[in-house]
């Protein structure tokens, strides 16, 4: 709805690790260390390109979930104003995507960091 900053800096989560996913009714939760994530698009796993894994609204976590959980991050990309791509160590992609005009899809909250961000 409010679309991705340009600017959003996610390198506090470069090197660091998913530990739990929280799945809600309708959003998934997870931090990777001081960077946490309540997402209410649908998150997409994808490897060499393909879509392996997939979450929405309403649906728990495709099992391929487990493997991003202590898989070391090695990049977050703001790669436009609808879409962050995260990969990890183990060759998988996570992607959190802004898909609705209409209602906030995620927020972004960083420990000791700036307020809560409302995409």
């Amino acid at each position: 709805m409010y679309r991705i900053p340009d600017d959003l800096d996610l390198s506090p989560a470069v090197g660091e690790c998913i530990t739990q996913l929280g799945v809600g009714q309708f959003d998934l939760q997870f931090s990777i260390g001081p960077v946490h994530f309540a997402v209410q698009s649908p998150v997409e796993l994808l490897r060499d390109g393909e879509q392996v894994g997939m979450w929405q609204e309403g649906r728990w976590p495709d099992p391929t979930f487990y493997e991003v959980m202590n898989s070391r991050v090695e990049g977050c990309d703001v790669v436009s104003d609808r879409l962050i791509a995260i990969e990890f160590e183990n060759g998988l992609y996570m992607h959190l995507t802004d898909n609705s005009d209409d209602h906030e899809c995620m927020t972004i909250a960083f420990d000791n960091g700036p307020s809560l961000l409302v995409i």
